[in-house]
C-alpha cells in the first residue's frame, strides 16, 4: 500500500469512528429508533452525503454499532474468562457473568440497543450473528471443559423437552449431552433478564444489594446446567 493509500484508509478510518461515537451520543439522548444520519452529519459539521458515503443508510450504521456493542461486550467476558482461567468451571462462569453485568452498567445505552426494545423498521442481518454469538460461545466453553474435566452434574431432562434438547445440542453445543443444552439456553436468557431487569429499573423498590444479589442468582443458574459448588 502507497503512503497516499495509507493516509486515505487512515483518514476513512478516523471519519468513520467519529461518525459511530456521534450516533453512540444520539443513542443516548434520543434512542436508537431516533437515529438520523442527517442528525449525525450536522454533529459533525458534515453534509448528509458525506455521511451516506460512509454508511448508505440509517440500518448500516445501525448494525456497525450493534456489531461494535456484541463485539465490546464479548470481548469483556473472554477477558474475564482467561483472567480467571486458574479457577473452577463455576468460578470461571461467574466471572463471565459479572463482566457482562458490569459492562452493561457501564454502557447502558449500547446494552440497551442490543438488548432492549427492537427498533422499528429494523432486522439485524446476519453478519451480526458471530458477534452476538461471543458471551454465549464463552459461557458453553466453560461447561464444556468442566464436561471434559472435572465432570457435569448432568441434571435430568423431562421426557417431553428430550427431543427439543437434543436438538438444541445439535445445533449449538454437540459436544455437550442434551440434558444441559436447554438449561444452558435457559441459563443465557435468565443471565440477561437478570441485567435487563437491574438496567431497566423493574428491581427499583425490591432489590437493593444487587451485586450480591446477581452473584447468587448466577451461581443457581451454574448449578442449573451442572457446574457443582
Amino acid at each position: 500500500m502507497s503512503s497516499a493509500q495509507g493516509a486515505r484508509a487512515r483518514a476513512r478510518a478516523e471519519v468513520t469512528a467519529a461518525i459511530k461515537e456521534a450516533a453512540r451520543r444520539q443513542l443516548a439522548a434520543e434512542g436508537a429508533a431516533r437515529l438520523s444520519l442527517r442528525a449525525v452529519a450536522r454533529e459533525l459539521g458534515m453534509v448528509s452525503s458525506a455521511v451516506y458515503r460512509y454508511f448508505p443508510s440509517r440500518d448500516e450504521l445501525l448494525t456497525a454499532l450493534i456489531i461494535d456493542a456484541y463485539d465490546s461486550l464479548g470481548e469483556a467476558a473472554e477477558r474475564a474468562r482467561d483472567t480467571a482461567a486458574g479457577g473452577s468451571p463455576r468460578e470461571r462462569w461467574t466471572a463471565v457473568c459479572e463482566a457482562v453485568r458490569d459492562w452493561a452498567l457501564g454502557h447502558p445505552h449500547e446494552y440497551a440497543l442490543i438488548y432492549g426494545s427492537p427498533v422499528p423498521g429494523y432486522s439485524a442481518p446476519e453478519t451480526t450473528v458471530p458477534a452476538a454469538s461471543r458471551v454465549g460461545l464463552a459461557l458453553i466453553g466453560i461447561i464444556r471443559d468442566a464436561h471434559q474435566g472435572p465432570g457435569l452434574a448432568v441434571p435430568a431432562l423431562p421426557d417431553d423437552l428430550r427431543p427439543e434438547a437434543e436438538r438444541i445440542a445439535a445445533d449449538i453445543a454437540p459436544e455437550l449431552p442434551p440434558e444441559v443444552a436447554a438449561p444452558m439456553v435457559a441459563a443465557w436468557a435468565q443471565l440477561f433478564g437478570l441485567i435487563g431487569f437491574e438496567l431497566f429499573g423493574q428491581f427499583n423498590r425490591v432489590v437493593e444489594d444487587r451485586a450480591t444479589f446477581f452473584r447468587h442468582a448466577v451461581g443457581r443458574l451454574a448449578h442449573e446446567v451442572g457446574l457443582a459448588g
